[in-house]
């Protein structure tokens, strides 16, 4: 029967398939001889269940994946540059394409492809086929570009946000009817495909001059009727370009094929050849699983095969909401906790009140021992409808005694014989403890995701179950809102919650099934096991325990600043001979660039004069208006985000401030510290070291401050292999004042301060691959002399530049950098054309120093509680390269001892690096004076 009314045809984008199955998982290989399959593995579960979730009445009749053929298309002879910003695929991918098809093919599904022409086209020409005849069309992509097929019986499923894209949506992302969007396209261009456009005019703007003209033609035809000067003259001047983009953006919906739409018509696999493609794949688990369910026995694999989870993840199980629990009393929970004992472990997550550990209340606790098979314990749910209208103190009934439920679960939570499992689990340990319970031992999700995939992507469970699970998680904006008319979590209904909930947990264990087996394949179990897993619980004690912050000192230093700003405002408009709003930038580009005509503005898109420090810093070397803009807002940033608002942290009950330390925010493994960030209080000036004096140490105590002495350059002299700078510091030189006389020649008794302030510059610049231009700009000198003081650096210390280069060569052929302890510092931009390759080169570079020092200091961190046990002394801080500990006023010296002990050894017996690690200790009776 012909194609017509009535038949249903999916046509999938092959290549969004292929490129998400790719990041999706570690590099994996093909044990019998090592041929990467990582993407083949991931393309091959998303095949199998796209076929599992595509049954029933709405099941497609036609299906065809559509794949990129390789080489240029006809637009590259239309444009040349068309797409050249694209780099080229990773070299453990190139292999995999073929196998791709390989794959469809061997599950019967049509595959094509046409030699000159993309996916897309081919998309857009059966799409038009099928819609002509009468049938319905789902192109299942989120590609932007196949935005214009849209309408009259063609919608678009984005399979990773399982969202439909119809009419409406495309209007919301576009502005336009998808019949219009070329005309947006080609206005707007496209920097991803190098689509020119017109320069200036953005996606909001295009929509706006489509719809007041109608279309792109009748735009350009009129474009003198334009009001704005600029987007005037550029459509004028650019309407070739124009044209030519939308030529570009245009689908051809008139490819020639070779096939029709018959020859697509949903088949089924045939047994032997969809397994034996498996087997050759040697996909152990996928093979057993797709034997079980055609009734046939699955072939026979050999032992060298990737074992069960290892290259294809957990079974797809579909996620039930309605299947899951709600447990209200005693008898059912103790079910769970049988369960639980049974399994030897468990996923877990709190639900509280609020997002600080130290004051959100316990509301309820979600369990899953498999997936699909996951409960809640709501505990403090309030009486009501969810509207906000409650009693203030009634619950809602249905739920255990809070206290009851968590003493019936403390035993499992402790025991040292049951795994549990969570997501950023140091929150859930947090709010436990404060109930009483001490959880042990964990694993964490999002750790074990930060361990493998560092520089990849975020780590939240969101996004993760995204990106590994296909599975967009309830939003929380659902159950309790945003903004102002935000409600609590016990305000939410308990069925309601329960489905949120639950299903957090049952994310968590897949995501660990995941993942879990993937670490030895990605080959970092022991950055996970040595590095990440330990710490977490450590920094959990820290932020409970806080530091003591002086509310009387931060007030006294919020109205110091408040007066010196005020000076600073009258001396401003003295400068400019007006008054005006200093902390406009609007209105203090007008001064400078317009009233004051100095040199080096450049106005934003909104028209407006652009006025960033780094502008006002260049302009401080010629009037001192900007200079005193600068001191202005230096003291603003310390008043809001410090000295006003560390007072609004201080915890009512414990009079202490509880900094949260995030493992998982920077890629090289450095710690970052939020709500409040107390890692970037500025130390460079005055008034930034003052703040340091309001965080005191408690009465018969001391603060004390043990720091590495410039860690990250006695790593470069390592991995650099300096023999220059490892000599000075095996002698305990100034190292500043060292390099100063190797690269200007100068004794060091001749050393003058402004010398050596220059060679420090360069020696903390290098490290961060500083050019010539940032070290002018930091040092205040021409652009040519400090590009000579580099090229000077370089001939004195080879081992340097070879360090780069060999970084970067490591970078390009393997994807990643790592440190010297195996951390991976993936580098998926090293490849990239333009602006961004050169941070793309500077971070590679940068990333092993860096994250050799943060490991260095987590592993001490780890020893530490151990190492001090015993002491009248615990560590509360951590700042970098320095760690803050409160000690009672006798024991200071021997905390000093072992703490620098600990510290000078950490990186032990792991890596022996060929300089000493010096740290430097300092005590006071405020962070300020320790420091």
């Amino acid at each position: 029967m012909a194609f017509g009314k009535g038949h249903h045809l999916h046509l999938i984008d092959g290549s969004a398939f292929i490129f998400r199955a790719y990041h999706a998982l570690p590099p994996l290989t093909r044990k019998s001889d090592g041929l990467p399959i990582g993407a083949v593995a991931g393309f091959c579960n998303m095949l199998h269940r796209y076929i599992e979730g595509n049954t029933g009445p709405d099941a497609p009749t036609h299906a065809a994946v559509i794949f990129d053929y390789s080489g240029k298309s006809f637009r590259n002879e239309i444009y040349d540059l068309y797409k050249a910003n694209r780099p080229p695929a990773p070299e453990d991918l190139v292999p995999q394409f073929p196998l791709t098809r390989e794959a469809t093919r061997a599950f019967n599904i049509a595959c094509e492809e046409i030699e000159g022409y993309e996916a897309d086209d081919i998309i857009a020409t059966l799409s038009c086929q099928a819609r002509d005849a009468g049938g319905r069309v789902t192109i299942i992509s989120s590609d932007k570009d196949l935005m214009q097929l849209v309408g009259s019986g063609v919608e678009m499923l984005d399979a990773m946000k399982n969202k439909r894209v119809g009419v409406e949506q495309v209007e919301e992302k576009f502005g336009v009817k998808p019949e219009r969007v070329i005309d947006v396209q080609a206005l707007a261009g496209d920097s991803v495909d190098n689509v020119p456009g017109a320069p200036g005019i953005g996606i909001k703007t295009a929509a706006q001059l489509i719809n007041d003209f109608g279309d792109l033609e009748t735009l350009l035809d009129r474009a003198e009727e334009i009001k704005q000067p600029k987007r005037r003259q550029t459509l004028l001047e650019k309407r070739e370009q124009i044209e030519l983009s939308k030529r570009l953006v245009t689908l051809d919906c008139d490819t020639p094929l070779d096939f029709t739409l018959d020859d697509l018509e949903v088949r089924e696999p045939d047994p032997e050849i969809l397994l034996g493609f498996l087997g050759e794949m040697e996909f152990r688990t996928l093979s057993k699983r797709i034997a079980d369910q055609l009734g046939v026995e699955a072939p026979a694999i050999a032992d060298s095969a990737p074992e069960a989870g290892e290259a294809e993840g957990p079974e797809a199980i579909p996620f039930d909401h309605d299947g899951y629990e709600i447990v209200r009393d005693a008898a059912a929970l103790q079910v769970w906790i049988d369960r639980i004992n049974a399994m030897g472990r468990v996923a877990i997550d709190t639900e509280t009140t609020g997002l600080d550990e130290m004051v959100a209340e316990l509301v309820g606790i979600c369990l899953c021992v498999d997936p699909g098979r996951a409960c809640y314990v709501p505990l403090a749910h309030k009486a009501g409808s969810g509207d906000g209208l409650f009693a203030e103190e009634a619950l809602a009934e249905g739920q255990m005694p809070l206290d009851e439920a968590v003493a019936m679960m403390k035993p499992v939570l402790e025991d040292a014989a049951v795994l549990k499992i969570g997501q950023n689990m140091k929150y859930d340990a947090k709010i436990l403890a404060r109930y009483g319970v001490d959880v042990a031992p964990y694993d964490d999700t999002m750790l074990l995701s930060y361990a493998m995939h560092a520089g990849l992507h975020g780590h939240g469970m969101d996004a993760l179950s995204e990106r590994y699970l296909g599975h967009v998680p309830i939003p929380i904006k659902d159950l309790i809102g945003s903004g102002k008319s935000a409600i609590t979590f016990d305000r939410v209904e308990v069925e309601t919650a329960a489905k949120y909930a639950a299903e957090d947990a049952d994310i968590t264990l897949r995501l660990w099934e995941l993942f879990k087996p993937q670490l030895h394949l990605a080959r970092v179990t022991t950055v996970y096991e040595t590095l990440e897993r330990p710490l977490a619980p450590v920094l959990a004690r820290m932020e409970m325990a806080g530091v003591k912050v002086d509310r009387d000192t931060l007030s006294r230093m919020s109205n110091a600043f408040a007066q010196k700003m005020a000076g600073l405002e009258a001396e401003i408009h003295e400068l400019a001979g007006e008054t005006f709003n200093v902390g406009s930038p609007k209105q203090l580009g007008e001064i400078l660039f317009d009233k004051m005509a100095l040199e080096g503005g450049k106005k934003g898109k909104t028209g407006a004069w652009s006025t960033p420090a780094q502008v006002l810093e260049d302009l401080a070397t010629e009037h001192e208006l900007p200079a005193r803009v600068l001191d202005w807002r230096q003291l603003s940033k310390l008043k809001s985000t410090y000295t006003d608002a560390l007072q609004d942290h201080i915890n009512a009950d414990t009079g202490r401030v509880h900094t949260s330390y995030v493992q998982s925010g920077a890629n090289t493994g450095r710690l970052a510290s939020t709500d409040p960030n107390l890692q970037n209080i500025p130390v460079r000036s005055e008034e930034g070291r003052r703040i340091r004096e309001a965080f005191v140490a408690d009465k018969g105590k001391k603060l004390v401050s043990l720091d590495y002495s410039q860690i990250e350059l006695r790593i470069l002299a390592h991995v650099a292999g300096i023999d220059a700078l490892k000599q000075a510091f095996r002698d305990g030189h100034d190292i500043h004042a060292m390099t100063a006389s190797e690269m200007f020649d100068v004794p060091l008794e001749e050393m003058t301060p402004d010398i050596r302030r220059q060679a420090k510059a360069i020696n903390f610049g290098v490290i961060y691959g500083i050019s010539g231009f940032g070290l002018a700009r930091n040092l205040r000198i021409p652009r040519g002399e400090a590009q000579g003081f580099i090229d000077r650096y370089f001939e004195r210390f080879p081992g340097i530049r070879g360090y780069m280069d060999e970084t970067i060569a490591f970078a390009k052929e393997h994807g990643h950098v790592q440190t010297l302890f195996g951390r991976k510092i993936h580098t998926p931009e090293i490849n990239a054309k333009g602006p961004g390759a050169g941070f793309a080169k500077r971070a590679a570079i940068n990333a092993p120093i860096q994250g050799t020092a943060a490991d260095v200091i987590r592993r001490a961190m780890i020893r530490m509680e151990a190492a001090i046990e015993g002491l009248p002394a615990r560590m509360l801080l951590q700042v970098h390269d320095e760690l803050i500990f409160e000690v009672d006023e006798g024991a200071v010296d021997d905390t000093i001892a072992r703490v620098r002990e600990v510290m000078e050894s950490a990186a032990e017996p792991a890596v022996k690096i060929d300089v000493p690690l010096v740290v430097d200790a300092g005590v006071g009776d405020n962070w300020a004076e320790a420091h």
